[in-house]
């Protein structure tokens, strides 16, 4: 098949000597399949591994390159990352999900029907500059949509600066402008919730039904799950992409660094009040206010900006003290580990 050959001359300049390079493809219940230049194969994490991890970010994750020992079914390290697509994982537990590693892109997908939620891709988006990829909105069923260009510029609107594309998988409109994320070499991760088509735009670009599908609830216009684990596929042309499961909440784990990048505008404006510690209510010289007196910013955005500033630093305070209790268990370990050696 083509796409293996490239699969293969893509691994041939990352292999190092004694090691058999791999990508995770998909995860099973601690166990991983993991793609090498022979097929795929099943695959365990070593022990020494295993006692080293501290927490999830240090294990495998769809997405991942990988060291295996020679003979291919341990993995023995996880290559450095690139990016890393996490949110927090569902439950009260302050603990990281890492939903696909080393991506280029992020289709962020949103079916252009009464469920379309700005507010909630925003979420997906800062969860995205945070990983170190580059997020693109992607309004799935545009034949389905009287007034698209007005849905997609209230979209434009709201996520400043993020590209945004309407689709239809009906008709195949649209899907051009998904091609230039597609390079060979590059990897995209589908996320979104359930029902606003992943697994048929993931079965368009592979070009074979590799997902099951099925239709929204008429009721509600909410979607059903069909795919149940994240899955990387590979395309023709050596472009991966990974398909994911529909996500019915999206917390923040971290991203201060995504919220300067998505509220630019904001932080200019509060670095260029009088006050270096103003807190945007009624100090005088607060150009925030003065912007949202003149128009230049809507109070709505602010507020919305002080809203998920307050949930990121949050979520940093406990992921804080879940690391510092994870570091102290570790030690603890190995300090028993030393007893019972000597």
């Amino acid at each position: 098949m083509k796409n293996k050959n490239i699969m293969v001359e893509m691994m041939n300049h990352l292999e190092e000597e004694g090691f058999i390079l791999g990508r995770v493809v998909t995860e099973h219940r601690g166990a991983f399949m993991v793609m090498t230049k022979t097929g795929e194969v099943l695959c365990r994490i070593s022990g020494r591994l295993r006692f080293q991890t501290v927490q999830r970010e240090d294990l495998p994750a769809v997405g991942d390159w990988v060291h295996l020992s020679e003979e291919g079914t341990i993995i023995e390290k996880v290559m450095p990352r690139t990016s890393k697509f996490s949110r927090k994982k569902a439950g009260i537990e302050a603990e990281e999900q890492i939903i696909a590693a080393n991506i280029d892109t992020v289709f962020i997908l949103s079916s252009l029907n009464d469920d379309l939620n700005s507010n909630r891709m925003e979420r997906y988006v800062l969860l995205c500059w945070e990983s170190g990829a580059n997020p693109v909105i992607v309004l799935t069923k545009s034949d389905t949509c009287m007034d698209i260009e007005e849905k997609r510029r209230e979209v434009e609107n709201t996520l400043l600066g993020v590209k945004v594309i309407a689709i239809s998988a009906v008709n195949q409109e649209g899907i051009e402008e998904l091609q230039p994320y597609l390079d060979k070499g590059k990897t995209v991760a589908l996320v979104g919730s359930s029902g606003v088509g992943k697994s048929t735009l993931t079965n368009m670009l592979v070009g074979e039904n590799v997902q099951k599908t099925k239709e929204i609830r008429e009721s509600d216009d909410k979607g059903r799950h069909t795919t149940t684990h994240r899955e990387l596929f590979v395309l023709d042309n050596g472009a991966s992409i990974i398909d994911t499961p529909g996500m019915r909440e999206i917390q923040l784990w971290q991203g201060q660094e995504g919220l300067s990048t998505q509220y630019n505008d904001i932080e200019e404006l509060s670095n260029q009040c009088r006050f270096t510690d103003c807190s945007h209510e009624d100090e005088p010289g607060c150009q925030i206010r003065v912007a949202i007196q003149g128009g230049a910013l809507s109070e709505e955005r602010y507020e919305h900006y002080v809203k998920l500033q307050r949930e990121i630093a949050y979520m940093e305070r406990r992921g804080n003290k879940r690391l510092e209790s994870l570091e102290r268990k570790k030690w603890k370990n190995i300090g028993k580990q030393r007893k019972l050696k000597y």
